[in-house]
């Protein structure tokens, strides 16, 4: 992998994890188009996973600040409640993330084919949820953190989109648009620190194997997916409060199209 590699493939990881279109299925493309293998893969995808983390703990520092302070004051406030919530909600990714998520890896693979038509589920579930109009609530319930989790979960499908599946549950779940985004930014700090810990674990028990990635790549991968991960996490969070949802229902259907076309015109790159 070369630097500019690295550089492109860390800006569309930084931009993808927050926007509602699928950082796995954009750095799928990526992937094919540079003919990238199997162990740079995982290697690039653990530290630029680990960038957007960062980004995050940034953007919403205030908000993690809050969430820490209520908590120490050891009594069931709002801050202990919204925490509960994050709690309830990483039920099922850790379920499918401990037990299934190889199943579903082996079943489905991270083709090009599969990744489109994921694309084009997340991009139904973003055109919905922007034309329903649920009733709306005051606050998101520990049954509708779990519904969003399971949401989260079934985003482990390469191409379904996380923030898009969990924003948009949200929102037919009658959800206020201005606690959604902040919530599901949230509560995906542990799910992708925890599978990139998984996959640090399968390269010590052999497993898998880390490329031969040279530093520079590394480097310049980080910071890009750091720096476009910040800006992404700002821009999402009003763009969910304006409710302007629709224009990414409408790209993800072009770039699922688009993914579907290159499964049939490219082989896949040896793994």
């Amino acid at each position: 992998m070369s630097w500019i590699e690295a550089l492109i493939l860390g800006i569309v990881q930084g931009l993808t994890e927050y926007l509602p279109v699928s950082s796995s299925g954009h750095l799928a493309i990526g992937s094919y188009l540079f003919g990238l293998n199997g162990a740079d893969n995982l290697t690039f995808t653990v530290l630029v996973h680990v960038a957007t983390v960062l980004s995050t703990f940034v953007v919403l520092w205030s908000e993690i600040d809050w969430i820490l302070k209520g908590l120490f004051k050891f009594k069931m406030n709002e801050e202990t409640k919204y925490f509960l919530n994050i709690l309830v909600s990483m039920i099922p990714i850790a379920i499918v993330g401990f037990c299934f998520k190889d199943k579903v890896e082996e079943i489905f693979g991270s083709g090009l084919l599969i990744v489109g038509i994921m694309l084009l589920v997340t991009a139904s579930l973003l055109i919905f949820s922007y034309y329903a109009k649920p009733r709306q609530k005051e606050r998101i319930s520990w049954r509708d953190a779990l519904i969003i989790g399971v949401a989260q979960a079934c985003a482990v499908m390469p191409g379904l989109s996380r923030s898009g599946s969990t924003i948009a549950t949200g929102l037919l779940l009658g959800n206020k648009k201005e606690s959604l985004a902040q919530f599901s930014f949230l509560m995906v700090i542990p799910p992708i620190l925890g599978e990139a810990l998984l996959d640090i674990l399968k390269v010590v028990k052999g497993e898998e194997a880390f490329g031969g990635i040279e530093t520079l790549p590394l480097i310049v991968g980080f910071i890009a997916a750091f720096l476009a991960g910040c800006l992404a996490c700002k821009w999402m969070i009003n763009i969910v409060k304006k409710g302007k949802l629709l224009w990414f229902g409408v790209y993800c259907i072009i770039a699922g199209l688009v993914a579907i076309a290159l499964s049939q015109l490219m082989p896949a790159p040896a793994f």
